[in-house]
């Protein structure tokens, strides 16, 4: 039986629910909120209010109000939100004064236990009240029956206690009142709004969810699935709708060991195919506020990093070094450092001279950094790395059709990139004599002319251009213009070669160690500091500084790289906390240096007692670039030849030049 039914889609429904005469009230207020809820007023009680409730489907109501026993019952049985009806102070005062009049001994019955402080208000006014309470139907028949038979003249209660004293001809005074049973109404509202909107969130975010492109589940503190979006059901065969509630690990037991145990990443694969796993908090705040995994397909994430680099390439162009990072106290390297802070405060281009390995693109960033263009790009381009079409290309631009496969739009040139910025020119010996006349128009005003076009751009950038060749030798030889060069050499800066200066050897193998020991975790314990390092190396400090190091700075890096190696292997088998000086000591040995770097004790690695001119560092270092390319190539001389370009005499004279 249910009446009056006031039906509107767009207010929250809200179900009134009694058997007794609290029905009564449920009717005289209904009227009142015909406006704002649509409320059902329900005459069932206890396992058929229940029955009527799940039978009801997606018209279910969104908040039930109940008072006394049918209320607790239904509570604990529906899942949906319950609203008691409690009586209020004045409510007992009230009955308990109407019931004092029709009767000599009174009882109050309440379901649960009395309140404390109804019992100390009966207490203070000297009432001659006995209390009662029960907790099912059965009992408040019971209650009423004792009662009945202790000659208790009127019952103050609920309304199926005031119906069953009513039955057993005992006096009746309903506890409830119109006031209490109008807040319950109020409170449902709210309650009823208040899940109306929680469902609306969750109905956006599991529509959120479901539009992602990775998979998501959202799990609870016990790892129980809140929610999970129909990509991640996909990929591991799911029904998302029926994985709510479960273990994660149950639905999925191949992914056990694979996920992050704390927030971060991880990699898993399922089903054949990598994913990046990704743990996060659901919450911002709470222990217990479970978990969101984000599963995302490996490949997609090299995708996107590779249209990332291609798309924000001027984002690329910056500099990492500063003045700080070049180690040393040598007066040589003092030197390059005044010169670099002097030059920093001018826009005149510089040219640095200095072997290969000294360091060269460092000065160049270092400058930048401390001069007004820091904020804006430092483009570097090694001239002798590109063909000299695609250096072209590279350096100037080029407009859209200059050239079969040319960009749909065209392309900006570095040069343009750089705008504002500083423009590093690395090995500008190696420029093709065709672009040094493009750029010593560039040099001389200051604006580039892209392939294929005819219109010029200005251009405001800084030029710093690096050698390690002698370009005097190269103008003599007819390779490099004079004019550029002069062009070039305005602020200049030579960089000493390594054997030159042999008090900054240590402090720079120790510096390079503690770097490489930060990329090695195996080794972060030992090393926390250069001082450390210095002393770690202090056994190898003579050989270190007898040898001529042709390769400078960078050569002197990869020994130290393979000494960090050998290091790392040492402590594979070794308590890495337990670890100390001594115990480094016994494994950095001349055998071992000996071992990871042969040519550092070949005799003809013997630092000569003479500086060397610029020609024969530059025969040095050839020959040193030489070697490593028959390395790479396993002695195949043939190979090299073809790589470098040169003849198998040129070889062999570039190899015999430093003996």
């Amino acid at each position: 039986m249910s009446t009056p039914h006031f039906d509107s889609p767009q207010r929250p429904r809200i179900w009134a629910v009694s058997i007794s005469r609290l029905r009564d009230l449920f009717f005289d207020i209904a009227g009142e909120y015909v406006e704002t809820a649509d409320l059902r007023i329900v005459a069932q009680g206890f396992e058929d209010a229940v029955r009527e409730i799940d039978a009801a489907g997606a018209g279910r109501p969104d908040v039930v109000i109940a008072g006394g026993s049918s209320g607790a019952y239904l509570k604990t049985r529906v899942a949906v939100p319950v609203v008691l009806i409690n009586p209020t102070g004045f409510d007992v005062m009230h009955a308990l004064a109407r019931a004092r009049r029709d009767g000599a001994r009174v009882a109050l019955v309440t379901h649960g236990d009395t309140p404390d402080e109804v019992r100390r208000f009966t207490a203070a006014y000297e009432l001659d009240v006995t209390f009662a309470s029960y907790e099912s139907a059965q009992d408040a028949e019971s209650v009423v029956l004792d009662l009945r038979d202790r000659g208790i003249d009127v019952v103050v209660g609920p309304g199926l206690v005031t119906d069953l004293a009513a039955s057993a001809g005992m006096g009746a005074v309903f506890l409830y009142s119109r006031a209490s049973v109008r807040a319950a109404f109020d409170t449902a509202l709210e309650v009823a709004q208040a899940t109306r909107r929680e469902t609306l969130r969750r109905q956006r975010l599991d529509n959120l969810l479901q539009h992602l492109r990775d998979g998501v589940v959202a799990l609870d503190a016990q790892g129980r699935v809140e929610a999970m979006n129909q990509r991640l059901a996909d990929v591991l065969g799911l029904d998302a709708a029926k994985a709510a509630g479960r273990p994660l690990l149950e639905l999925a037991p191949d992914l056990a060991g694979s996920l992050p145990d704390s927030d971060g990443d991880s990699f898993c694969t399922v089903r054949g195919a990598s994913y990046v796993v990704h743990r996060g908090p659901l919450a911002s705040s709470g222990a217990a506020a479970g978990t969101v995994l984000t599963f995302q397909e490996s490949r997609a994430v090299e995708k996107l990093d590779r249209t990332l680099r291609s798309r924000q390439r001027v984002q690329q162009f910056s500099a990492r070094y500063r003045l700080d990072d070049i180690v040393g106290a040598s007066a040589s390297i003092e030197r390059v450092r005044s010169l670099v802070r002097r030059y920093a405060r001018s826009d005149a281009t510089v040219l640095i001279l200095g072997e290969s390995g000294t360091g060269k693109e460092m000065v160049a960033q270092s400058m930048h950094r401390l001069s007004a263009r820091r904020d804006f790009a430092f483009v570097a381009i090694n001239c002798g790395a590109f063909p000299e079409a695609l250096l072209e290309s590279e350096l100037f631009g080029y407009e859209e059709g200059a050239f079969t496969g040319a960009r749909k739009g065209g392309k900006a040139g570095l040069i343009e990139v750089a705008h504002r910025g500083t423009l590093f020119l690395d090995e500008i010996g190696e420029m093709p004599l065709s672009l040094q006349s493009r750029l010593l128009r560039v040099l001389q005003e200051r604006e580039v002319v892209r392939l294929g076009s005819t219109e010029p751009t200005r251009v405001d950038i800084r030029v710093v251009a690096a050698t390690h060749r002698a370009l005097t030798e190269g103008i003599a030889a007819g390779r490099f213009r004079a004019d550029l060069y002069y062009r070039l050499n305005i602020l200049s800066i030579a960089l000493p070669p390594l054997r030159e200066r042999p008090t900054d050897l240590l402090p720079l193998a120790a510096e390079l160690l503690l770097q490489a020991a930060a990329r090695e975790p195996r080794l972060a314990a030992r090393l926390p500091d250069a001082e450390a390092a210095r002393r770690m190396l202090a056994e190898l400090a003579e050989p270190l500084r007898r040898y001529a190091w042709p390769g400078n700075v960078r050569e002197l890096q990869n020994v130290i790289e393979r000494i960090a190696v050998e290091l790392a292997d040492a402590d594979a088998g070794t308590d890495t906390h337990a670890a100390t000086d001594a115990d480094a000591k016994s494994i950095l040995t001349r055998d071992m240096l000996r071992t990871v770097a042969p040519e550092i004790f070949e005799p003809h690695a013997r630092a000569k007692k003479t500086a060397l001119t610029l020609r024969e560092r530059s025969r040095h270092v050839e020959a040193d670039e030489i070697r490593a390319a028959l390395a790479a190539h396993d002695g195949d001389r043939d190979a090299v030849c073809e790589a470098l370009g040169i003849s198998k005499t040129t070889l062999w004279r570039k190899l015999n030049a430093t003996q």
